[in-house]
């Protein structure tokens, strides 16, 4: 008992001392966003840029593959069990009520996790065990303004860009699947679609992205500023990063969910 006690005191210990260094990492880029709307070069745009173009447009394609196959498969899916109850038309409904609220944020965040938290926390990681971290203090720029808060800040920006293609992406495959492979008419299909989305499926789908594009910056880029020592750390860091996001956007979801569609007004 006592030796459980002692783990389990160390886990919530090292859970809260998580969560308070993620918070001041927050509460600084905060400050040096807010700080780039009244002084110039706060942010180094040239870093923001590059990073909205890998976050943004290099990951159009893969976001989009998996947001088809998913619109595809639940479309599939849905028409099996609702072809029983002889409500077939309804699959549109379906896939487009669950892209925009869970399915579409989850996958672009979960994708982007894997391809750009990971990045984000090698890199940085790289530049600790190169000590070009140390270098970029030793000349007097801030590291979190530098190289934290333009990630920050171009993930943001993107993830519901990509949350939107992802949606867009996985009706027109429940689609083309319903129309083509289960014979349900096209104008149909639309109609029924639209008439069951509504304006809080969408809005709250981006909003719980944003909050996702938060948490892969913030956890990447704490793992990439923790590693010490060489290349198996830079590699234990980027695992952590990968798998401590998508455990977070998870858990998040459903709190969100919880709150969105229990607490809040239709």
């Amino acid at each position: 008992m006592k030796e459980f006690a002692g783990k389990t005191g160390q886990s919530i210990f090292f859970i809260l001392s998580g969560v308070a260094r993620l918070w001041n990492l927050g509460s600084a880029v905060v400050g040096y966003t807010l700080s780039s709307f009244f002084k110039r070069k706060v942010i180094p745009r040239e870093v923001l840029f590059r990073q909205m173009v890998l976050i943004g447009i290099d990951s159009t394609a893969i976001v989009s593959l998996v947001g088809a196959s998913v619109g595809t498969v639940l479309a599939l899916q849905a028409a099996y069990s609702l072809k029983t109850f002889g409500a077939l038309m309804y699959t549109g409904s379906l896939v487009c009520v669950a892209m925009a609220r869970e399915l579409g944020p989850l996958i672009a965040a979960i994708v982007i996790s894997g391809r750009i938290g990971a990045r984000m926390a090698a890199e940085i990681g790289t530049m600790m065990v190169q000590e070009e971290v140390d270098a970029l203090i030793t000349m007097g720029i801030n590291p979190i303004r530098y190289l934290v808060a333009p990630r920050v800040l171009a993930l943001a920006l993107m993830l519901p860009c990509l949350t939107v293609i992802v949606d867009i992406v996985g009706m027109i495959g429940g689609w083309a699947i319903g129309t083509t492979g289960l014979g349900i008419n096209s104008s149909l299909y639309i109609a029924k679609s639209i008439e069951a989305l509504c304006l809080k499926d969408i809005y709250t789908g981006l909003l719980k992205s944003f909050i996702f594009s938060i948490l892969i910056a913030l956890v990447s880029c704490h793992q990439g500023l923790s590693v010490s020592g060489g290349a198996d750390a830079v590699g234990k860091a980027t695992t952590q990063a990968v798998v401590i996001s998508i455990v977070l956007i998870i858990v998040v979801d459903c709190l969100a969910t919880a709150v969105i569609y229990y607490a809040l007004p239709t």
